[in-house]
């Protein structure tokens, strides 16, 4: 797959994230269900979502943030996508630089997926797949299949870990590219160059775009 073809692939992939996180408010899933029926049942509702909301698919910048913040930052584990996509540079924060990562990679993946909205058409459709792994653990992956009428199938897999309030999703791979790998490689680049206040600055003035691996 090309790096423009593969790039499309994410944005359509994040888009499913987001707005899987979103029917799961709406219709109050049971997060502590299995982990390939909670992604299923919330991937049901997807499309529906999709479309009612006109000023999120024409990339409303307020309307997106307005949805993430109230519906996708319960269900997914920004402050866990953050620290590991740092890596160990982490450890080298202050607590005050840590929580402003934290906003500006959210912020950061808002601008760069957002026009992705606009790609999802009525006929696409998410499949989990059979889950092969043990639904007890703490931490698992539940891999699904995007289809759309504008492309062809996306295999897509969800990093999701079992907190006390149910699962939370804080990875994502599309074709082989896991969202923390890719940004773990750019941040460290930026922070050698640049140190951890460089890359805030970086992440809150320009979109990462996604890298072949």
């Amino acid at each position: 797959m090309s790096l423009a073809k593969r790039y499309v692939s994410i944005l359509t992939a994040l888009v499913a994230l987001f707005m899987m996180s979103l029917s799961v408010q709406a219709q109050q899933v049971d997060r502590k269900q299995p982990p390939a029926e909670f992604i299923q049942s919330v991937a049901n509702q997807t499309l529906e979502v999709v479309k009612k909301d006109t000023a999120a698919q024409a990339g409303d910048r307020s309307a997106i943030e307005r949805l993430v913040d109230q519906y996708v930052l319960p269900y997914v584990n920004f402050e866990k996508t953050t620290r590991l996509s740092t890596g160990r540079h982490w450890r080298q924060a202050s607590a005050s630089q840590r929580t402003e990562l934290v906003d500006a990679f959210k912020n950061t993946l808002i601008r760069t997926y957002s026009g992705a909205l606009a790609n999802v058409d009525k006929l696409s459709a998410i499949t989990v797949g059979p889950f092969r792994g043990d639904p007890a653990a703490a931490d698992v992956v539940v891999r699904s299949t995007i289809t759309q009428s504008n492309g062809p199938a996306v295999g897509v897999d969800y990093r999701m870990e079992n907190t006390p309030e149910g699962w939370q999703i804080y990875d994502i791979n599309v074709e082989g590219i896991w969202l923390i790998q890719n940004y773990r490689n750019q941040f460290s680049q930026v922070i050698t160059e640049k140190g951890i206040d460089g890359l805030i600055k970086t992440l809150n003035t320009q979109s990462m775009p996604a890298q072949n691996p």
